[in-house]
């Protein structure tokens, strides 16, 4: 059994749903009360960041930058280097989107415990089409050394690991959803950074999932259980450093690995599971997510459908894909 609790009302039409972001903002009010170190910058965006609660709560650890994204994490590193621990937040297309040199060379070459918070990433953050559906930091920000990077499934988990950044002592991202997302972890649910968790189990798939897509891969693996196929669901909010040895001891016993991000499939989470398995245990890969493409302006759900990443899309995948791929058995 899973040792990691799930809101009971996981499948209902009325699961509760809660932006990721606002979960951020609860955490980052909640680190500033417990460590007065705790400063934050924004680039114009508080509201919408949810920045606003520290804002409010602490105006005097409080700097707006403006629309300077490349300044906003300089800045950052300067105060790091003075013994503060800043936390900065813009939209993920602005920030790593805009400012990566800045955030390699001044931040993570010198190793200083900046948190840099990137919002509205992914598809979903809907009408504001291409330019804003930031697809590409996962890849971006996990090649950079000293990062660590960290995708939230759900407001809950958000506002714990916001809290575990806040202690790590190093340059950490974190990407977040705009939209109302469902909640499937509880107040109970643990969080710790490197950790992934099992939250379903099974033998025939590893579904392992990042940030929005756990969620969907939960519903893939209720339907699949209708089909009377029994499918393993690993939630990996952390993708680096990532948690090698929870994940092949899943694969170990599934012997097939689809993985889902709600990001480029190149050089992200699923390159990340892709090394780690060409390097200690090859075996047969799916990788779902946006493949080699930009993303539409739409409405969120109409977007994630459109492009497959949808819980009912990723199951007929999966069959597909089980159907077709010889389970691997370590020592063949």
């Amino acid at each position: 059994m899973s040792d990691f609790p799930l809101n009971e009302d996981l499948f209902s039409d009325e699961v509760t749903q809660e932006p990721i972001r606002a979960g951020f903002g609860r955490g980052l009010k909640t680190a500033g009360e417990a460590n007065p170190l705790i400063v934050a910058l924004c680039a114009d965006l508080t509201d919408s960041t949810q920045m606003s609660l520290f804002k409010a709560a602490f105006p005097e650890r409080f700097i707006e930058i403006g629309i300077a994204e490349q300044n906003l994490v300089t800045v950052a590193s300067g105060l790091a280097r003075a013994g503060k621990v800043p936390f900065t937040s813009s939209y993920a297309a602005f920030s790593p989107g805009r400012n990566w040199e800045q955030i390699r060379t001044t931040i993570a070459l010198n190793n200083q415990p900046v948190k840099i918070i990137g919002s509205h990433a992914g598809v979903s953050v809907g009408p504001d089409g291409a330019t804003h559906q930031m697809l590409e930091d996962i890849a971006l920000m996990r090649v950079i050394p000293n990062m660590v990077v960290i995708a939230p499934g759900d407001s809950l988990e958000a506002e714990r690991a916001t809290q575990a950044i806040a202690e790590n002592g190093k340059p950490s991202y974190m990407r977040l959803a705009r939209e109302k997302t469902p909640i499937f972890s509880t107040p109970d649910s643990p969080f710790e950074i490197g950790k992934a968790y099992v939250l379903r189990e099974g033998h025939d798939i590893s579904l392992l999932g990042t940030g929005t897509m756990t969620y969907q891969l939960l519903k893939t693996a209720h339907l699949l259980e209708e089909q009377g196929i029994q499918a393993e669901v690993v939630h990996v909010p952390t993708v680096k450093p990532l948690d090698e040895e929870t994940i092949l001891q899943s694969i170990r016993k599934t012997g097939r690995v689809l993985t889902a991000e709600e990001a480029q499939a190149a050089g992200g989470f699923g390159g990340a599971v892709a090394e780690l398995l060409g390097e200690k245990l090859p075996t047969p890969l799916l990788r779902i997510g946006m493949k080699d493409r930009f993303g539409e302006s739409g409405e969120p759900d109409e977007l994630l459908d459109y492009f497959g990443l949808t819980g009912e899309h990723i199951a007929e995948a999966t069959k597909k894909f089980i159907d077709t791929t010889s389970r691997y058995h370590q020592g063949f």
